[in-house]
């Protein structure tokens, strides 16, 4: 007999629907209330269409062996899920037919009471993927990765029974990345740690012109009514319908790397759309995967509704890294997106700054109250009443050079200037005035409402400074990096592994690589651990971990800064000690692709793999070094200081098809 799971996801009553596959909306479904004045594009349904994959409809489109069946205790969404008996010829299986050709990669929650069962994909057939299932009690997800499929293919997707019983739920098809890279090292653990988060992250992808449920969360299980999902990706928690600001900026990175340009412009353009004059330039907090509806747990009204003053400089912020990775001209011609930079950074920052006295220079405030009435800080569970946030103020400062990057791409040198102005006054304040005389835990990371300095730890508003390179580089930044990391190491460590994510970043832009890469192996390891909100699954099912850890691969360890409007990229090996070499395959920038490998800190070889254009490559290397060599030819050593490091570097031209090593000793 099947035995009963653990209870431990019973409440991530995920509707069955929402994994993006074609479903029928019922008839006394609610019509989703749209706003943000964004432009309506149609789409063509999805080329693949799985009939009632979270089996509300009982057994539906399915066909089962004896042993197995559909059940109602303790589904992992919805009401329902299937089971199989333990022992070996059971089976729950759905052959469907591809519309048109197309790679996808299928999902599914899937919990075990012994080793050896099954879940794999079949294509006319002959088996195109396939998954041994572990002894897992609780809720898991399984990813089929890159199924290839011609207009005509019969696609079975199966259940299988091993040593204990199976359950399985809420199935997700998604369209699998356009770009797919991979890494060798001389360090077995980046390859695992890469190979696995290409595959968790791209599961989180919807297929477009699907419909799905809106407005579904842990207190509205079944939603109101359904829409058409846009391109978009998972990022927040799997029990909810939509997006998240915060979770998307930090994940975009990571899409980039996987080639997701169309989902980051579609989900960067609803937030754009949704920062009205009516919510004071905010952008809301959460949109449902259709990329027009407000995400109704965290919106009430345009009074009501949750914001956090980093969200709208990391979102301008994000728009100009999305820019240089596509290369896409509608990041500075797109009149919504343009408006929502111009008014975040200026308009946003008057209506919010008013609490304290900065001078001549504007600091965005919160109100010192809840989330639903804005507040200065990432960090929801400090208490703290801030006006000012150490990761509010850094992330402005990013927002300000990212709106003079815009600029130049927009064309427009003067108004260039001025932001770059802007940013350097907001740093000089920051470091004369703003953040105090102290160093380490005594450097000031926020202000109350009654102006109190704030200093200690703050977690966001504590590492988001170094994060987003506000403080002046010297030794009062190293001290506080210190900091950081004693306090991250010990008590202060945060239960969330999303927050914990960020810590890799933050070392790597401050080239401090060993600590950088031990934070990933960190998040890495955790993985398979109970995440501390019981809804979510393991701490590898939220979806930050994987995109993060892609990110961090490519924009850390590797260095890769891409600019693909320029048609140029930059790269610095931040390898840490122990790793010799790093190389990855299939580097996506705009229209082009790469090969990229370090050897150590002293020498890399780029080969552009396919493409139109010659690209500007800056290799660079710490240090000043007194040769530096183009495919073994001597070329001028010249230096340069960023940030407070110098570097060595080159500036070749790689052309399609051609290989360069640049070398320095």
């Amino acid at each position: 007999m099947r035995r009963s799971r653990l209870s431990l996801l019973s409440a991530c009553a995920l509707l069955a629907t929402l994994a993006p596959l074609t479903l029928c909306a019922p008839a006394s479904a609610t019509a989703p209330v749209e706003r943000g004045g964004l432009r309506t594009t149609a789409m063509a349904p999805a080329p693949l269409t799985v009939v009632n994959p979270g089996f509300e409809q009982g057994q539906e489109g399915w066909q089962f062996t004896s042993g197995t069946g559909v059940a109602t205790n303790l589904p992992h969404g919805g009401t329902r899920l299937i089971y199989l008996d333990s022992g070996a010829g059971k089976k729950v299986s759905q052959t469907v037919t591809a519309s048109g050709r197309g790679t996808y990669d299928i999902s599914a929650w899937i919990a075990t009471g012994g080793a050896n069962g099954t879940y794999v994909a079949r294509v006319n057939g002959t088996v195109a993927a396939s998954r041994i299932l572990p002894s897992a009690s609780n809720y898991r997800r399984y990813t089929l990765s890159r199924i290839a499929l011609a207009q005509g293919d019969k696609l079975e997707i199966a259940f299988e029974s091993g040593d204990g019983w199976v359950n399985a739920d809420d199935l997700m098809v998604s369209p699998s990345s356009p770009a797919d890279p991979k890494v060798s090292s001389s360090d077995p653990k980046i390859v695992e740690m890469f190979d696995w988060s290409k595959r968790k992250a791209n599961s989180w992808v919807h297929l477009p012109g699907t419909q799905g449920p809106l407005n579904v969360d842990e207190h509205n299980t079944s939603g109101s009514g359904t829409g058409t999902y846009a391109p978009s990706y998972w990022a927040g928690y799997a029990n909810r319908s939509g997006y998240y600001s915060r979770d998307m900026a930090h994940q975009l990175a990571g899409a980039g790397v996987l080639g997701l340009s169309a989902e980051n412009k579609a989900m960067l353009r609803s937030y754009a759309a949704s920062a009205t004059a009516e919510h004071k330039y905010y952008p809301v907090w959460a949109l449902n995967f259709d990329a027009r509806t407000y995400l109704s747990i965290d919106y009430g009204s345009p009074t009501s509704f949750v914001r956090e003053v980093p969200a709208t400089f990391e979102l301008v912020q994000k728009a100009a890294e999305a820019y240089r990775w596509s290369g896409d001209g509608a990041y500075v011609n797109d009149p919504a997106m343009w408006d929502f930079y111009r008014h975040a950074t200026n308009e946003f920052i008057a209506l919010h700054d008013g609490l304290k006295d900065n001078g001549s220079v504007k600091v965005a405030e919160g109100t010192g109250q809840g989330i639903f009435q804005g507040t200065a800080s990432y960090n929801e569970q400090s208490g703290e009443p801030l006006a000012e946030a150490g990761d509010a103020i850094g992330s402005q400062y990013q927002a300000y050079l990212a709106m003079a990057s815009l600029a130049r791409g927009k064309g427009d040198r003067t108004l260039a200037a001025t932001y770059d102005k802007k940013a350097q006054d907001l740093k000089t304040y920051f470091n004369s005035t703003w953040s105090g005389t102290g160093s380490a835990g005594n450097m000031v990371r926020g202000y109350t409402t009654d102006g109190r300095a704030l200093t200690g730890w703050g977690m966001e508003n504590s590492w988001f400074m170094p994060l987003k390179q506000i403080i002046d580089p010297g030794a009062r930044r190293e001290a506080y990096l210190d900091y950081i990391d004693q306090q991250a190491s010990g008590s202060g460590k945060p239960s969330n592994i999303e927050a914990i994510t960020y810590l890799p970043d933050t070392f790597f832009k401050n080239n401090r690589s060993d600590t950088a890469w031990k934070w990933m192996k960190y998040v890495y390891d955790q993985k398979d651990i109970q995440h501390v909100n019981a809804k979510q699954g393991t701490n590898g099912d939220y979806p930050e971990v994987s995109f993060t850890l892609l990110g961090q691969t490519v924009e850390g360890l590797m260095g890769v800064a891409p600019n693909a409007p320029a048609h140029a990229l930059t790269t610095q090996s931040r390898l840490p000690s122990g790793m010799d070499w790093l190389k990855i395959d299939d580097l996506r920038i705009g229209a082009n692709t790469f090969s990229l490998r370090h050897d150590g800190s002293t020498k890399s070889m780029l080969t552009h793999t396919s493409g139109a254009s010659a690209y500007t490559w800056e290799a660079r290397f710490p240090g000043a070094h007194s040769t530096i060599t183009v495919d073994g030819v001597p070329w001028p050593a010249r230096t340069k200081v960023v940030d407070g490091t110098t570097y060595t570097y080159a500036t070749p031209t790689v052309a399609p098809g051609r290989t360069v090593t640049v070398q320095v000793g």
